[in-house]
């Protein structure tokens, strides 16, 4: 990281604005190309869980080369100036790197759609057998979480 001033080291704060999130940017490789999408998503024990549909360019590109990239922010406040170079803004962000996969078996993919609900709600709910067997679960083994933070003082 360029400017170390910026850099989050404690894993405890990094999970905090993760918890924060509501969603994550999904980055994957779409030939020599990145390809990102927003996701709702769930995270837990360094593994972050995804839903959506059986098909699609997301699922293809996941099969195809499972190494992702994502992204989380939080803008806090546009600090505005006179001057156009001296705007600034608070924010906190967390990039990682992980390994994708698509979950198969029932009882899996029931606990990454909790996990996933947990991130939204308090409540906890039942996944009925035909909506799992319509539902990609995606699964990332999170490999590295960096994180940032502008705070200056106003």
């Amino acid at each position: 990281m360029r400017k170390k001033e910026k850099e989050i080291t404690d894993k405890n704060e990094i999970i905090s604005i993760i918890a924060k999130a509501k969603v994550c940017r999904l980055a994957m490789i779409d030939g020599n190309r990145p390809y990102i999408v927003p996701l709702s998503f769930g995270y837990r024990d360094n593994t972050l869980y995804f839903h959506g549909s059986l098909q699609g360019k997301k699922i293809d590109l996941i099969l195809e080369n499972p190494n992702v990239c994502f992204e989380f922010d939080q803008l806090i406040e546009t600090i505005e100036s006179e001057k156009a170079c001296s705007w600034s803004m608070k924010f906190q962000s967390v990039i990682g790197f992980g390994m994708a996969c698509l979950l198969d078996e029932k009882e899996e993919k029931q606990k990454a759609l909790a996990i996933i609900m947990a991130q939204y709600s308090n409540r906890r709910f039942d996944f009925p057998e035909k909506m799992l067997q319509a539902t990609a679960v995606i699964k990332v083994a999170v490999e590295s979480l960096t994180g940032k933070q502008s705070l200056p003082d106003c």
